[in-house]
C-alpha cells in the first residue's frame, strides 16, 4: 500500500436532518478526485482507507456515513433517531459532499455495504461517476440478508444457534435482523448490550471463512459495537430500503462507466454469485475472482484493489 498520509482538510458538513457528516481530504488538492464508501453500515471511514491511493495522483475524499465515525450524532446512544439514516439520505450526502467540495466527477471505491451504496448512488447520479471500484461486492438484497442472518448456519452451526437463541423464542423462525433490531432498541441497557455483542460475534463469524481468521478487534469498543449493531439491522431490516432487485435490475444506468469488481471465491456469506450476475448486466465492469480470498481486503483484494487504482489513475 502507499504511505500514510495525513489530511490536508476536513470538516463536519451539515446535510440537514440534525446530521453533521465528517468528511476529509488527502493526496494532491489537483489529483484525479475519488470517494471512499466504507462498509458496515456503520465501520466508518479508517484511516487505511487513504493507502490505496497513490497521494501525487489522487485527491482522495473520505467521509463518516451518518450515524458513525466522527459523524454526529451517533447511533451508539439508543436516542439518536435512524428514521432519517437510508440509502436515499447517504446518496443525498455523497451528493452535498462533492458539490460542496466542488468536484465534477469522480471515481467511487467502495466495499461490502459501500459497493451497495456505490451502485445505489452510479445509479442515481451516473453522469458525477468517472469509474466504479468496488470489493466483496453485495447488493443487500432479502435474499442476501437471508442467506447470512440463516443459510450461513449450515456452514457454523454452532455459532449460528448461539446467534439465533439471542433473540426471544418466538422470533427464532423470523427475521432475525428484525428481532435484534428490536432487541437493541429496548428500555433496558442490559439488553441491548447483549444484543450488540451476539450480534457482533456473529459478524464475526460468518465472514471467517479462509484460514487465519481473526477476530475483528473494533468489536471490543462498546460504542463502535452499539452502533455498528444499530445501524446494520436498521439497513438489513428494510433490505437496504430498496426495491428488491433494483441494483441488478438496473445496472443498464451504469453503461460506459469501467469498473472493476473484486471478490473472493471463499466469500461464502457474500456468495461470488452476487458480483457475477452483476458484471452480466454491466458489459464495462471486468469481474475478477480471487480463490483464496475471502470477505474483506485480505488474500490478494487489496492487492488488485490498488492495481485498479493504478490504472484509473492517469484516466480523466
Amino acid at each position: 500500500m502507499y504511505e500514510a498520509v495525513q489530511p490536508y482538510a476536513h470538516g463536519m458538513l451539515d446535510v440537514g436532518d440534525g446530521q453533521l457528516v465528517y468528511w476529509e481530504t488527502c493526496g494532491n488538492p489537483a489529483g484525479k478526485p475519488a470517494v471512499v464508501l466504507h462498509g458496515g453500515p456503520g465501520s466508518g471511514a479508517a484511516p487505511s482507507w487513504r493507502r490505496y491511493f497513490d497521494p501525487a495522483r489522487y485527491r482522495v475524499v473520505l467521509f463518516d456515513q451518518r450515524g458513525c465515525g466522527r459523524s454526529r450524532p451517533h447511533a451508539a446512544d439508543p436516542a439518536v433517531d435512524l428514521s432519517v439514516n437510508t440509502t436515499d439520505h447517504l446518496v443525498a450526502d455523497i451528493e452535498r459532499l462533492r458539490e460542496h467540495l466542488g468536484v465534477d466527477r469522480w471515481l467511487v471505491l467502495g466495499a461490502s455495504w459501500g459497493s451497495t451504496l456505490g451502485l445505489a448512488y452510479a445509479q442515481r447520479h451516473p453522469a458525477r461517476v468517472s469509474e466504479l471500484v468496488l470489493f466483496s461486492v453485495v447488493t443487500t438484497s432479502r435474499r442476501e440478508v437471508e442467506w447470512i442472518t440463516r443459510d450461513m448456519g449450515r456452514i457454523f452451526p454452532a455459532e449460528w444457534a448461539r446467534f439465533r437463541d439471542g433473540v426471544p423464542a418466538a422470533d427464532r423462525d423470523g427475521d432475525l435482523a428484525d428481532a435484534y433490531a428490536r432487541l437493541l432498541a429496548d428500555p433496558d441497557p442490559a439488553v441491548r448490550e447483549r444484543a450488540a455483542r451476539d450480534w457482533c460475534a456473529w459478524e464475526d463469524t460468518h465472514v471467517g471463512t479462509v484460514p487465519g481468521h481473526r477476530p475483528d478487534p473494533r468489536y471490543t469498543d462498546p460504542e463502535f459495537r452499539m452502533a455498528f449493531a444499530r445501524l446494520v439491522t436498521h439497513y438489513w431490516r428494510h433490505a437496504a430500503f430498496l426495491p428488491d432487485g433494483q441494483l441488478l435490475r438496473e445496472a443498464g444506468r451504469l453503461a460506459g462507466i469501467p469498473g472493476v469488481l473484486l471478490h473472493g471465491r471463499l466469500d461464502i456469506s457474500s456468495p461470488p454469485e452476487i458480483p457475477w450476475r452483476l458484471a452480466q448486466a454491466w458489459p464495462a465492469a471486468r469481474l475478477e475472482l480471487l480463490d483464496a480470498a475471502g470477505h474483506g481486503s485480505g488474500h490478494g483484494i487489496g492487492e488488485r484493489v490498488l492495481a485498479a487504482l493504478d490504472e484509473f489513475a492517469g484516466r480523466r
